[in-house]
């Protein structure tokens, strides 16, 4: 059977958007309708006739509601097989009517969970009755039609569907079971029960939009948000211009996100991405200051960059950061002048995330392997003054104290080995990504004496600078570069079997070093 006229239609919907319109158009083809409830009532009261659903079991709705739909003459309605004999022969006996359509959508879960509701009330909103018409009409598609999606009432108002529609809306509703599921499950694994890492995981997301293609031309790619309760970020910034967003740009764009989110609550900051890696951070009394002091720490990596700020844009900063080629700008807000600037580079997207995110927030991250799944939950850790431990004759000055934890911020958002090294709230020199920590350390040194060269400076930055390490150094040669480079503080985690050796070499040095007990791998 491929075309079904439409003959009767059971119509039950926690959001009635569009409902009354998708009535009046079924009725007009002759259709019966059948509902309950609020449904039922607000299809009456917009003058169409509608049979309640107690009245087609001949059975009560009963228990607050919690038992309406659970019956035979629904069910039966929605699985019969209606070419088959014996199914047809037990229609028959039972007086069991057939349903050629069911509208359904699930009581607000996710929305009573969001709103902080009490348990009670949350349990209250995990609907029975809806999954299982929803599951029934979907198994029986090559009979039924099942719709969960508003925007799928235009095809069905029309009063026929045919076999390819059903086999679609089939897939959108166990989609649609399956998401609602994997919310509760979720909510009731983590929030309920307090468990990080369930038995079995359940991941509710939705697609938001189907992406050019991958970090590659031949990958293919989707962005999908999370359904229920989750924090803002990148993925609901609101495009002001541009062409759409990447698969890489949404990547560089959430690592600027939420490294600049770190300084959420600091003075102006600018920090400026390539690839993932942060390849200028800067924080000044203003916001084109910093990103000035950014963009002279590799203003060659910079170009084709995404660049994030932690206060509202203005026109001077938008006039600077247009005077190179830039990806992407993240901002909390825009001002006129701003906007005004950036309309004149097509190219360039310009993303208004509003709040910026909690970087102290909870979650977890996955990543997929062969023939697996890694999940852990987010690298939230944080350390404060009272955090650090001084293991050198000498203690670093406040500026240098200032200086490591500001490179030390940083560092925490570089590819694994990770050395970043910093001077008056502005990175000096980024070393990312390395096979070992003395290639890091000489490399972002490298890349100070580069940048000191092209703007015409009488020395590095790394002179004087402190300089942060993203794990131990497991021997004193990269503490040696760092050295070399003109650093005179240092901050790592400590805990390596040769501290004594690298601690010493720190004494000889002259230098001030504090380990903070945490290290922050990125790989």
């Amino acid at each position: 059977m491929t075309d079904i006229i439409i003959k009767r239609a059971l119509l039950s919907v926690s959001d009635k958007t569009g409902l009354v319109e998708l009535g009046q158009a079924l009725a007009a083809k002759g259709v019966e309708l059948v509902s309950t409830g609020g449904t039922a009532k607000a299809l009456r009261d917009a003058g169409l006739t509608v049979m309640d659903v107690s009245e087609l079991t001949g059975f009560p709705e009963m228990m607050d509601g919690r038992v309406k739909t659970l019956h035979p003459k629904v069910h039966g309605g929605l699985l019969a097989v209606r070419d088959d004999a014996e199914h047809a022969a037990a229609m028959a006996a039972h007086e069991i009517g057939a349903i050629d359509l069911v509208v359904v959508n699930l009581y607000p879960f996710a929305q009573t969970v969001a709103k902080g509701a009490a348990r009670d009330e949350i349990i209250e909103n995990i609907d029975i009755g809806g999954p299982s018409m929803v599951r029934s009409a979907a198994k029986n598609h090559a009979y039924v039609a099942i719709v969960t999606d508003p925007a799928d009432y235009g095809i069905v108002a029309e009063g026929t569907t045919n076999l390819d529609q059903r086999k679609l809306f089939a897939a959108k509703a166990f989609a649609a079971t399956a998401t609602y599921d994997a919310m509760i499950s979720s909510w009731f694994a983590a929030a309920d029960q307090g468990q990080a890492f369930p038995d079995a995981m359940s991941i509710p997301v939705r697609k938001a939009d189907a992406l050019r293609y991958g970090e590659n031309p031949h990958q293919q790619a989707a962005l999908y948000l999370p359904l229920g309760p989750s924090a803002r970020g990148i993925a609901q910034a609101e495009q002001l211009q541009g062409k759409e967003l990447s698969y890489n740009n949404y990547n560089d764009a959430d690592a600027a996100l939420e490294l600049v989110s770190e300084f959420r609550d600091g003075p102006p900051t600018v920090v400026i991405v390539k690839h993932a890696n942060p390849c200028g951070v800067a924080t000044a009394d203003t916001l084109i200051d910093a990103y000035k002091a950014a963009l002279a720490c590799d203003s060659v990596s910079a170009f084709g960059g995404i660049i994030a700020v932690n206060r509202p844009l203005d026109g001077p900063t938008a006039e600077a950061i247009s005077g190179i080629f830039t990806e992407v700008v993240a901002a909390p807000a825009a001002d006129d002048a701003a906007r005004a600037v950036f309309a004149k580079k097509k190219n360039l997207r310009l993303l208004i995330t509003g709040e910026l995110p909690d970087p102290r927030r909870p979650g977890l991250q996955l990543k997929s392997i062969a023939g697996g799944l890694l999940v852990q939950t987010r690298d939230n850790g944080a350390i404060g003054a009272e955090d650090l431990k001084v293991v050198t004759k000498r203690a670093p000055t406040d500026q240098e104290l200032a200086d490591c934890r500001f490179a030390w911020t940083v560092a925490k958002h570089v590819k694994s080995n990770a050395i970043v090294y910093a001077k008056d709230g502005a990175t000096a020199g980024v070393g990312a990504g390395q096979m070992n920590r003395l290639e890091s350390a000489r490399i972002a040194a490298w890349k100070a004496k580069d940048a000191a060269d092209k703007a015409g400076w009488s020395e590095p930055r790394t002179i004087g600078s402190a300089v942060a390490s993203d794990a131990f150094f497991p021997f004193a040669d990269g503490l040696l570069a760092a050295v070399e480079a003109g650093a005179t503080a240092v901050i790592q985690p400590g805990g390596s079997m040769r501290d004594s050796e690298v601690i010493a070499a720190a004494d000889e040095a002259g230098l001030a070093m504090v380990f903070t007990g945490m290290r922050h791998f990125r790989h």
